[in-house]
């Protein structure tokens, strides 16, 4: 039984660890902290899941040590130093509630992304609350389950603690530590602050885009072939599960509807300017609205936390063959320009691509009379 080793080389959380839900976070967190040398449990629903899970490497299977000890067994000879609860949702709080029940030494921590309704739950249950405490790692995939985990997943990520009134210190270390031990950018957010904070910066954009994408059911194919990489860009994360946007939309419906109300005054305004687009004022108003998107985009922090309009953007125009791009960035790292961004667009039907460069506008005139002259062709 792997898991009862109490050794871990350099990391905070020195187990061991129980890890409920072992989808893509859970999974993740079990390999990243599997790879320090902390000892892992992983507990799912799904027997499947959960074997997946520790074939691997996220951590030991918590069904085999029950098979060999017993449920009550299992709990003692675990003695997990933190439970992770890492449930969708809709039963992280009954999932929290339930772990301070069976492990009364442990912290519990849970890694869903609303807040202030499992700290609701875990309050109003009467159990030690001091133990617990609300996390959220903003990080994921497009995939799904213990298959698409990465120990690497949470890196440079920002990692939310959630502190409340009740919790004790050492939760708070532990929590604090976990997301450092992932190689997380740990901050601290009041639980209410955080909802109302994910409810407009990831959220709404996914509504807003599914919302977007939703439009182009009955689109003709040939009308969609015209398609730029603006709609590409905007649809992305309409492709994501709906099952997992019911639980955290329903979790965390009242942010994001204040948020929702913004967005329909404004689509109001907008539709009715159009309505009558020669009227006095109307374009006014039109590049109103546009110039207020413009100082939205600006304030996203872009590398190093600066703004992104602090570079310069060239195009370059590459062969859709094998290795052109990594030629390209070869080249311009020879010639001492450091790429801050990189973009890819393709050209439907043609057999070439768009490579969008950001880079130190200082340099930007010269690199791209480098590039031209070594052969590359740059859209001006």
């Amino acid at each position: 039984m792997p898991a009862r080793a109490r050794s871990a080389v350099g990391a905070t959380v020195s187990g061991p660890v129980l890890i409920i839900g072992a989808g893509l976070l859970g999974a993740s967190v079990g390999l990243g902290l599997s790879l320090q040398g902390v000892p892992v449990w992983v507990r799912d629903i799904s027997p499947t899941t959960e074997a997946v899970a520790a074939d691997l490497g996220a951590g030991s299977s918590w069904a085999g040590l029950v098979r060999e000890l017993g449920e009550e067994g299992a709990r003692a000879e675990a003695d997990p130093q933190l439970v992770v609860v890492a449930t969708p949702p809709d039963v992280a709080g009954a999932t929290a509630v339930q772990a301070l029940r069976d492990f009364p030494r442990a912290v519990v921590l849970d890694i869903a992304s609303v807040k202030a309704p499992i700290l609701a739950e875990v309050l109003a249950s009467g159990e030690d609350a001091r133990r617990y405490i609300g996390t959220h790692p903003m990080a994921g995939r497009e995939r799904s389950g213990p298959v698409a985990a990465r120990a690497e997943l949470f890196t440079s990520r920002p990692w939310v603690v959630c502190e409340h009134e009740e919790v004790a210190p050492e939760a708070v270390r532990l929590a604090r530590g976990l997301g450092q031990d992932l190689g997380g950018i740990v901050t601290f957010l009041d639980p209410a602050e955080h909802d109302e904070t994910v409810a407009l910066i990831s959220h709404v954009p996914q509504v807003m885009s599914s919302l977007l994408a939703s439009r182009l059911r009955d689109t003709p194919l040939e009308a969609l072939g015209l398609a730029g990489q603006g709609l590409r860009d905007t649809t992305r994360i309409a492709a994501s599960a709906p099952g997992m946007w019911v639980q955290i939309l329903a979790a965390n419906a009242a942010p994001v509807v204040r948020t929702l109300y913004g967005v329909r005054a404004d689509l109001d305004r907008l539709i009715g300017t159009l309505e009558d687009p020669t009227a006095d004022g109307a374009r006014l108003d039109i590049a109103q609205l546009m110039s207020e998107g413009n100082a939205g985009v600006a304030r996203i922090p872009g590398k190093h936390g600066g703004s992104p309009k602090a570079f310069s953007e060239l195009t370059v125009l590459v062969d859709d063959t094998p290795g052109q791009i990594a030629r390209l960035l070869t080249e311009i790292g020879e010639l001492g320009v450091n790429v801050e961004d990189v973009r890819m667009e393709h050209s439907p039907g043609q057999p070439v691509g768009m490579v969008e460069v950001a880079v130190n506008p200082t340099v930007h005139e010269r690199l791209v009379q480098d590039l031209t002259t070594r052969g590359w062709r740059i859209a001006r």
